[in-house]
């Protein structure tokens, strides 16, 4: 037998080697103390105490050993206590004991070595690359080439394979919280299973406004009925309101602006607006801010195409989430104070149809609207109305509870596991919901299962991690992204380092729009360049990048991001850097105009599109994937903390020259205004830049096949967005923190206003509250420099 054969000859080696080793030591002693008169005894038996082993040693003589009984013991004394004390001798007895240690313990570790080789060369057959394997290595991650990376997501992402898609995923009613929306959380549930992705739900119950069941919203112009309309604008205030009708446009400030120039007072007035250009929300809050008792809004012909008698849904949170748990998540069984947004209206707000608003449109007297406005197509002239022009708008909306779920599956990295991008997608809708949700849902899944099949056929290996989302509630200001977001913000912000927004993101077939945060700009511009444009003439001939870019990328491509957009809570909520996409139309504003109405379907987007749904929905996820891909491939992040400089000295730029235009004016003698500096605003910008500069110096000098090095690195970029919302207001109470993309007082947009005002001497303004808000921006950017540095003493502050 092979394994005996080899026992043998071990312990034939290990008792010559013992002899030997006898022989070594009677010859040592013999030339040391010209007798063998000791020997060095070793206990290995266990330590009690907790240690492996102990050692005793005991240096004794060999009549000590053999003698069997005490006389003889007794005489071995008498006979050393005779002999003088030899304390060199004792000396050498402990140094060779150390030695056959030392000895010992190599030749026992020789003799073991020797046998498992032996035992391995006649057991093991050394056949494959693992038996080379040389232990761990810093670059643990197989590195695939970026172009191949990118042939591997595109024969994944076929025309065919969305075209089935698009048709199971198809439902007619998923509402959040109806039995459609919860088939299509299983559907998505089980295809992440599939994917082998470990899935799992996260369960909300939040409260959401709906139609009542026993009763109607109603509009009357004097005692004649408008109309009753089906469409409602959830989260309005209910009750009835009467007041004089008045036209202010799409209610944007500078609307409201023109008609209060003109006398007119809004107190207790009913706005008629048309839709398009903000949100609901925004519209409603602008008329808030002027006192008005209720808001109608109505999509003018002019702008939308659809029939008159189409019915509009939306809602008027200002906001994002479930207003009533602001701030924190709405799980089950929690027990939070009876509280609600600040965001809410306190003004009536209900959506009419074409058809009503024309009956309205033509009863109106008063002054013409202003020339710059753009008419309508009711009338020649649009009025403001008159003073006897009375309208009256009862809502009876019903508030209610719901349970959501969002689903999740992941990706793992191979690396830095804890750190991924997150790709998210709406679920649910008002009716059919066709481009606003299914197609989201579909890229989301062929995402995922593109992705995954790369790392299990594929030889992918993502350094960091991809997370999938399911949204329900996004049509109520994205609830279920916020809920998750409010639920886990702690971990979020040290972990998540960006959002790909996958609703809407197919609306029509000519044109390509973008809206994200400035370190996503470079990622945005260099997939466009790398992705054959869908749309064009003769689609593939180009780059997306040739066929849309023009002279000016940005100002062809970028657009600013909505407050209603699905991406603007993880960017101005959780500093999440975050981006939209959509394959959208030239002609009009561009915005698809069947969004919030139950036209969403498959014909009315097979006609935006071309009849090319399918092809444009597979550049769409192509578009998307290459950035996740690139963003959890590469070494660093593809974040550009440089672009932000831009926009800061921008602001400085604005604050300076405001500034100066104050003092010109003499409006601030007397006041603390006069020593007002900008110099802190400066300084903190430049902390910023030579933070961005030496960033880029300290990438340039870094061995990239580090991987902590690379952590470390990546740590700094991924914490800029974040370091943006301001820690001196509260997410209850103002969840928008960013003081770039946020809303509040805290914000540089805000500051600017601030300044105007102090200007103009409003009644508003407030030179202590300016200048401590000034402060407290100017910091934030300052602080947002120094962990972008690094290590504390890479800081330099010079403020």
């Amino acid at each position: 037998m092979v394994w005996g054969g080899t026992a043998d000859s071990a312990t034939k080696e290990l008792a010559a080697m013992e002899s030997t080793m006898g022989q070594a030591r009677s010859a040592i002693s013999k030339i040391l103390c010209g007798e063998e008169r000791s020997y060095t005894r070793f206990n290995l038996a266990q330590n009690m105490e907790g240690d492996n082993s102990q050692v005793e040693m005991k240096l004794s003589t060999d009549g000590d050993e053999e003698a069997p009984n005490s006389a003889a013991q007794n005489h071995a004394q008498n006979t050393y206590s005779r002999q003088p004390k030899r304390p060199s001798k004792n000396l050498a007895f402990i140094v060779i004991g150390i030695f056959l240690i030392f000895i010992i313990g190599f030749l026992i570790g020789y003799l073991t070595n020797y046998r498992q080789e032996a035992d391995s060369d006649h057991c093991t057959p050394v056949t494959t690359e693992a038996s080379t394997w040389e232990g761990p290595k810093e670059e643990v991650v197989p590195e695939l080439d970026w172009s191949d990376i990118r042939s591997l997501l595109q024969d994944r992402l076929t025309a065919e394979r969305f075209s089935s898609r698009l048709s199971d995923l198809s439902q007619s009613n998923h509402e959040a919280g109806s039995e459609g929306d919860e088939l299509l959380a299983n559907i998505v549930h089980q295809a992440f299973e599939t994917y082998d992705m470990s899935p799992w739900n996260d369960e909300h119950f939040v409260k959401i406004q709906i139609p009542p069941s026993d009763s109607s919203n109603e509009v009357l112009f004097g005692e004649e009925q408008i109309g009753i309309p089906k469409g409602y604008l959830s989260y309005s205030a209910t009750g009835t309101k009467e007041g004089r009708v008045v036209y202010v446009h799409y209610g944007e400030l500078g609307d409201f602006e023109n008609v209060t120039g003109t006398g007119i007072d809004l107190t207790g007035a009913v706005v008629l607006l048309r839709a398009g250009k903000i949100s609901f929300a925004e519209k409603v809050a602008n008329a808030a801010k002027l006192k008005a008792a209720a808001v109608l809004i109505y999509p003018d012909p002019a702008d939308y195409t659809f029939e008159p008698s189409t019915e509009l849904y939306g809602h008027v949170h200002l906001g994002s989430g479930d207003p009533y748990t602001p701030g924190f998540p709405s799980f089950n069984h929690t027990q939070f104070p009876p509280v609600k947004s600040s965001g809410l209206p306190e003004i009536l707000a209900q959506t009419i149809t074409a058809n009503m608003a024309a009956k309205i449109v033509r009863k109106m007297g008063g002054l013409n609207a202003p020339s710059s406005w753009s008419e309508g197509s009711f009338v020649s002239m649009y009025k403001l109305g008159g003073e006897n022009d009375t309208i009256t708008v009862r809502v009876n909306n019903v508030l209610t509870e719901r349970r959501i779920h969002n689903v999740f599956g992941a990706i793992k990295g191979f690396m830095d596991s804890d750190r991924y991008v997150v790709i998210g997608a709406q679920r649910d809708s008002w009716g059919p919901g066709y481009a606003k949700s299914t197609v989201g849902t579909s890229i989301l899944l062929e995402l995922a299962h593109a992705i995954s099949d790369m790392v299990k056929n594929g030889d992918f290996r993502p350094r960091r991690s991809i997370v999938f989302a399911s949204w329900s509630a996004g049509e109520y200001g994205s609830v279920g992204a916020t809920e998750w977001l409010e639920g886990y913000l702690t971990s979020l912000g040290l972990k998540a380092f960006s959002y790909i927004n996958l609703d809407g993101a197919l609306t029509g077939h000519q044109t390509f729009k973008a809206a994200a945060s400035p370190l996503l700009y470079k990622l945005v511009q260099n997939t466009m360049r790398e992705m054959k444009s869908p749309i064009g003439e003769k689609p593939g001939e180009k780059s997306l990048y040739e066929q849309v870019a023009g002279s000016d990328w940005e100002q062809a491509v970028m657009v600013p991001m909505q407050q209603d957009d699905s991406a603007y809570p993880f960017l101005a909520f959780s500093g999440i850097p975050s981006v939209s996409f959509r394959f959208a139309d030239l002609r009009g504003s561009g915005e698809y105009p069947y969004f919030g109405t139950v036209l969403d379907t498959k014909e009315k987007l097979d006609y935006a599109t071309d009849h090319r749904t399918a092809q444009l929905a597979a550049s769409a996820a192509q578009f998307a994937g290459q950035m996740a891909l690139r963003l959890v491939h590469d070494h660093l992040l593809r974040l550009d903390v440089d672009r932000y400089v831009r926009h800061f000295r921008l602001f400085v730029a604005k604050v300076n020259r405001r500034v100066y235009q104050l003092k010109q004016s003499g409006g601030v003698s007397g006041t603390q205004m006069e020593a007002l500096s900008v110099e802190w605003l400066k300084s903190a910008v430049g902390s910023y830049s030579r933070a961005a500069t030496d960033l880029a110096v300290d990438i340039q000098n870094s061995d990239l096949s580090d991987v902590e090095m690379c952590r470390t690195i990546n740590d700094r970029i991924m914490r800029v967005e974040a370091n943006l919302l301001s820690p001196y207001v509260s997410p209850k109470d103002t969840p928008f923190r960013h003081i770039k993309f946020g809303s509040g007082s805290h914000t540089m947009e805000a500051l600017l206003d601030h300044l105007n005002a102090i200007r103009e001497r409003s009644p508003d303004s407030d030179t202590d509250l300016f200048r401590n808000q000034f402060a407290l921006a100017t910091w934030t950017i300052q602080s947002c420099a120094n962990n972008l540095a690094g290590d504390v003493w890479a800081m330099n502050n010079e403020i």
